[in-house]
């Protein structure tokens, strides 16, 4: 049994309050100790914009939780005092789907912060199956806290990078650079990608030059028209192919959509990883007279999330200049500074409770 400290949402567009519950694993969950939850879009549309919960509010949202596992039941012993990276979607592993390799759509999956209470919280009860575990003689325990993003705003992209097929040396576009598409723009580099930063921030696409973007493009300046021709110069410029390009639409905006759409060349891949409530219309004959394909991505399965985290430990994916550690008990403001886009970096949010 735990005392557990936690910031619910009672109501949507409404503070979070802090609240204190007791629970207990059950023999196939763990105790995590939070160390950091970094705050994802998502959370905001849950907070602000309607989106729903499975689980009825009063709820703990957080679903990018890093922490020390303190508790387990009698299946997870062997987890005491592992530094863990809780994946934000885990699957049961025991289902039909699962069994073919269909773990982001496992009807039985458990999302932290939406299914049940996430890592807004001082500790966290999820399954023990599917945790990553972090080597602590290659993280130090004051570094786990930025391992937060790695749940999802890392390992989102590196999903969806790898479900596209992308290759060495093959075009990887990602419209929407300022959170998850940044990451992206650094794994697509780091695996041998040239790679393509459209977004409409100058100082976002400045810090994408430094962290392996190799063309950037504002889409303030040009139409979609024009935004093609200039992924086709830099492809003519570098010698890559003109076709099959793989176009990350990472922005969750209906205007990035838009664009992502529009850059549709022959065989080409349309990866939708970010998300927005609003409608995009779009002449779908083209994935047909293109021979492309478009799909989306939802989170990413927990064998993954090892090939991901080693990008990190190796240095070849950056955090530190992507994120802002914060106290949990700002967790208010920093919600609406987000949502009236005051802030530019990931916040990871520290437990403060005592």
């Amino acid at each position: 049994m735990v005392e557990i400290k936690a910031y619910n949402l009672t109501a949507v567009k409404q503070p979070m309050e802090l609240a204190k519950r007791s629970e207990e694993p059950a023999d196939d969950e763990v105790i995590v100790e939070v160390k950091g939850c970094g705050v994802c879009h998502t959370d905001i549309g849950f907070a602000f914009e309607g989106v729903k919960t499975v689980h009825p509010l009063p709820l703990t949202l957080g679903h990018e939780i890093a922490g020390v596992v303190v508790g387990a039941g009698s299946g997870f012993d062997n987890l005491l005092q592992e530094q863990v990276i809780v994946p934000a979607i885990l699957p049961c592993g025991e289902c039909d789907v699962c069994k073919r390799g269909g773990g982001n759509h496992c009807p039985n999956q458990v999302f932290p912060g939406c299914h049940r209470h996430g890592g807004f919280a001082s500790h966290v009860i999820v399954p023990g199956k599917g945790l990553c575990v972090v080597d602590k003689r290659r993280c130090a325990e004051d570094r786990l806290p930025d391992l937060a993003v790695v749940a999802d705003a890392v390992t989102t992209p590196y999903q969806a990078i790898v479900k596209s097929g992308l290759r060495a040396g093959e075009i990887a576009v990602f419209i929407g650079v300022g959170g998850v598409g940044g990451f992206g723009v650094q794994i697509a580099k780091a695996l041998g990608a040239r790679t393509v930063a459209i977004d409409v921030s100058d100082e976002r696409l400045q810090t994408m030059r430094e962290y392996g973007a190799d063309k950037t493009i504002n889409a303030r300046e040009l139409d979609g028209k024009l935004i093609r021709k200039e992924v086709q110069g830099f492809a003519k410029e570098i010698g890559a192919p003109p076709v099959e390009w793989k176009i990350f639409e990472t922005s969750g905006t209906a205007a990035g959509q838009t664009t992502a759409f529009g850059l549709l060349n022959h065989g080409a891949t349309l990866m939708v990883v970010g998300y927005t409530l609003d409608v995009v219309t779009v002449r779908l004959s083209n994935l047909m007279a293109f021979d492309a394909r478009a799909m989306g991505t939802w989170g990413c399965v927990p064998e993954l999330y090892k090939p991901a985290v080693e990008l990190v430990l190796e240095g070849k994916v950056r955090l530190e200049p992507f994120v802002e550690r914060h106290p949990m008990s700002s967790i208010n403001d920093i919600f609406s500074r987000i949502h009236e886009r005051k802030i530019s970096k990931r916040p990871v949010m520290i437990p403060d409770f005592d």
